[in-house]
């Protein structure tokens, strides 16, 4: 059947998929422009919380209003102390990531996914013209400087959650190609083009153009707030920001968009409950095993159900079924990302503030966490266009479930190579284990670069754990359900940021080596406990990529037709 999509594509023999290589294919230009949407939201998001821990931790230095302090000193404002700068960029962080709740149900229910980061924008716009006045000479030595500060990060963050929520699914929908097809290559070679491969593309290069924006905005605003002051480190973000809305416009005619299609969350919980109907027990091991059952959904297909039992909400077919049963085992895995995520959150606080407790040589100490995006730019391409191809040149199926683990035990290798870093600042300090205590130049003479393995290590494992949820996310997902499901893995980085507060504790002199040490070996355990848990789910990979396109809407199974749309 003819689809203006897959017209005259050949399709690959059953020997063919077993044999020939497979490549991604082009990325649509549509792609490229929402990729530049995102660069500008990262710029400004990343650009002005690089330097909330100093504005937050550091006191303004003497004589300043605007809370720079110059080529040796630590510019700062609100003289907060480190456990209250790690608790405040924790909840925001928590916040940014509990919100992609609430846009995906508004997306994927009501507006769309267009018109929702549209309205994001704007929010999150008034979010920052708000911290900017937090940082005006004359508010930010007052105590009312906390208090916008404060308001800023929640409207921010909400502005940011029901645009994060909807801009991952958005840049993927851009391909539209589902299937497999062969093609010859200028050298000869036949090979299989993977849609799937494209779609895991698409998002190396989405991360490629987050970090592009997140690197530009970082560098540029730690100098700002060191020579000039917080206000101009949180006014050319805003300015930035404004380059969101401008794109949008232009490309609102070219952009593929799915839309709305009703309370597709209450059916999905509906669906949920009614094949759980039978299965509850008070003994968790047995209603562990009736949840686990093979025919648990089976039960629960249209097909499966008479006249009589039928319910007047089941307006979809079997394959949705199959579609939100492989999105639900989609959000299983992602519970196991808020231990991976407690590793790259030390990126945001603690690293920063080890920076501090060493010699910088007139580097701004927020500077180094620059060399986490600076390394994904270099690396991504590399995985892109080397690491992963060849290793499917020698047949290493490295699928996204093994992808993730790896990234489990990176993350962990980071943290030893942290804890092992400030065991040494600790000795060299002449604060000893109060290295934080001493003020720049008296501090430890370890030269901060040498921090730059934890920023690769940390940088290789988002390539592998966190590019790859995002691809996991969007390609498990029933098609009217994408942004619920991503929301839900962007959600994951909440619950971690929730249970990093459990360990503000530790985020202090001297039990900082601990910090890094329990992180690191938490990573690691959870990474064996992952893979032993999903082992099975792996090997089931291409059955769950090839499921059928199910319908969703007043279905009507003798005819095969739908009134609403395919999911």
């Amino acid at each position: 059947m003819l689809d203006g999509i897959h017209d005259g594509l050949l399709y690959p023999t059953d020997e063919e998929r077993a044999t020939l290589r497979r490549i991604p294919d082009k990325i649509p230009w549509n792609a490229y422009l929402i990729a530049i949407v995102e660069l500008a939201e990262r710029f400004s998001f990343y650009g002005s919380s690089v330097v909330f821990t100093n504005f937050i931790q550091q006191p303004l230095p003497p004589g300043s209003h605007t809370g720079a302090a110059g080529l040796n000193g630590q510019p700062g404002a609100l003289n907060m102390g480190q456990r209250a700068s790690t608790g405040l960029t924790t909840f925001y962080q928590f916040w940014c990531y509990v919100t992609p709740l609430l846009g995906a149900y508004i997306a994927d229910t009501y507006w769309g996914r267009f018109k929702t980061i549209c309205v994001a924008v704007a929010i999150a716009l008034v979010g920052h013209i708000i911290l900017v006045i937090a940082a005006i000479p004359g508010i930010i030595d007052h105590q009312s400087a906390i208090g916008a500060f404060c308001v800023a990060l929640i409207v921010m963050g909400f502005g940011t959650g029901l645009f994060k929520a909807n801009i991952s699914p958005l840049v993927a929908e851009q391909y539209r190609r589902t299937k497999l097809f062969v093609i010859t290559t200028k050298s000869g070679e036949k090979v299989i083009v993977d849609p799937l491969l494209t779609v895991s593309r698409i998002y190396m290069y989405f991360y490629l153009f987050i970090n592009i924006g997140a690197l530009i905005g970082q560098i540029s605003m730690t100098y700002a707030e060191k020579f000039v002051g917080f206000y101009l480190a949180f006014t050319l973000p805003t300015l930035v920001f404004l380059f969101c809305p401008i794109v949008l416009l232009i490309g609102r005619n070219r952009y593929i968009r799915s839309p709305p299609t009703g309370s597709v969350l209450a059916s999905a919980f509906r669906l949920w409950r009614f094949a759980a109907r039978g299965k509850w027990s008070l003994n968790p091991v047995k209603m562990y095993k009736n949840f686990n059952a093979p025919g648990f959904w089976e039960n629960a297909k249209p097909s499966k159900q008479t006249a009589e039992t039928k319910p007047a909400w089941m307006t979809f077919d079997d394959q949705w079924v199959d579609e939100v049963q492989r999105g639900v085992k989609a959000c299983g895995v992602f519970c196991w990302f808020p231990i991976y995520w407690l590793t790259y959150n030390q990126l945001n606080n603690n690293l920063v503030s080890q920076a501090g407790e060493m010699s910088t040589h007139g580097l701004p100490n927020d500077v180094l966490s620059n060399l986490d995006p600076f390394a994904l730019i270099l690396l991504i391409p590399i995985f892109d266009l080397f690491f992963y191809p060849g290793l499917r040149r020698m047949g290493i199926d490295f699928t996204a479930l093994r992808k993730i683990t790896a990234g489990f035990m990176t993350g962990a290798a980071a943290m030893v190579w942290a804890s092992v870093v400030q065991h040494y600042v600790y000795k060299a300090s002449p604060c000893g284990y109060h290295a934080s205590d001493c003020q720049a130049p008296d501090v430890s003479p370890l030269n901060v670069w040498i921090q730059t393995g934890s920023y690769i290590l940390i940088a290789i494992s988002e390539i592998l754990a966190s590019i790859t949820g995002l691809e996991y996310a969007f390609t498990k997902a029933p098609k009217n359900m994408r942004s619920l499901v991503m929301s839900i893995f962007l959600f994951m980085s909440a619950v971690s940021a929730a249970l990093g507060e459990a360990f503000v504790s530790l985020s202090a002199d001297p039990l900082l080596v601990w910090n890094y040490a329990v992180m690191g070996v938490l990573s690691f355990v959870v990474g064996c406990i992952f893979w032993w848990s999903v082992k099975d789910l792996d090997a089931k990979e291409d059955e769950l990529n090839n499921l059928a396109e199910g319908r969703f809407g007043k279905y009507d199974a003798k005819e095969g037709a739908t009134e609403n749309t395919k999911s």
